[in-house]
């Protein structure tokens, strides 16, 4: 996925992240639909340019409500990792690589049960497939 899909705070250019509360929306009509947004980190005039929903396994704020996103953990997959390919890991990154996984990290454009997928861990690259919901680990490379 790329880095002005997600959250990443790795990015190439000085554009920063803010968490806002949404305080409500105005049709206007010279400049369209106008949000207003409160708690942002920037100074009055700065542009916004992008919009992402409020995830609450990530954004963190424990009042906040996700709206359709609260329904995100009902999307998780199943991970299977056998334990030998599992041992591999650092311990202290066993749980976050399973973690990881269950979130899908295919691409959303494929969906192939026969693929194998890749994804870069903690210096490893675990390879995997998933069929309906179940993601299987295949195997594990040291980077």
């Amino acid at each position: 996925m790329g880095v002005f899909a997600t959250r990443s705070p790795f990015r190439p250019n000085s554009l920063g992240l803010s968490c806002v509360q949404l305080i409500g929306t105005e049709q206007t009509a010279d400049q369209g639909t106008v949000l207003h947004v409160a708690g942002a980190d920037l100074m009055d005039g700065t542009p916004i340019f992008d919009i992402k929903p409020y995830i609450s396994y990530s954004d963190c704020h424990p009042d906040a409500a996700g709206g359709f996103t609260d329904t995100a953990d009902s999307f998780l997959l199943e991970v299977d990792f056998p334990a030998s390919l599992l041992e591999q890991l650092p311990e202290g990154k066993r749980q976050a690589a399973i973690e990881v996984l269950s979130h899908d990290p295919r691409p959303s454009y494929q969906r192939d049960p026969n693929r194998v997928y890749g994804l870069p861990f903690a210096g490893f690259d675990i390879r995997f497939t998933v069929d309906e919901q179940l993601l299987h680990v295949k195997e594990l490379k040291q980077l």
